[in-house]
């Protein structure tokens, strides 16, 4: 159900910036953007249990919790980057896109050293 509402959210911001855009452009981005934040606001319930779901396995399992706030963080800035990216490609700015594409890569790099640091120590640890 929750798709469907999406998908009509979608279509509405899709044919309305379609309608705005040879007469008001700048009106066009601003539909296309409250577009976007109504169906992202659709999604945070499912975030909230995506994210219970997770802290209740780690508390289950005793997986450190300093790595579980890491790949949660990883992964946002993972869609957070899509997001802006994204935004930048309808306001037709794909220069910009790319480089914030490119920023959330680095990023993600940079955050999971430590985790990439742990595994290697772990296979040498392991191998005689």
């Amino acid at each position: 159900m929750d798709l469907i509402r999406i998908l009509g959210i979608a279509l509405v911001t899709v044919f309305a910036s379609m309608l705005i855009k040879p007469v008001r452009p700048e009106i066009s981005l601003i539909i296309g953007l409250c577009g976007g934040v109504l169906i992202l606001s659709q999604t945070i319930n499912y975030l909230f249990q995506i994210l219970e779901t997770f802290t209740n396995l780690v508390q289950r399992t005793g997986v450190n919790t300093g790595l579980f706030k890491t790949i949660l963080k990883i992964i946002g800035i993972g869609y957070l980057t899509e997001f802006g990216a994204d935004a930048c490609v309808d306001a037709g700015n794909t220069g910009i896109a790319s480089k914030i594409v490119f920023a959330g890569k680095v990023i993600i790099l940079a955050m999971s050293l430590p985790i990439i640091t742990n595994i290697i120590q772990i296979i040498v640890e392991i191998l005689p």
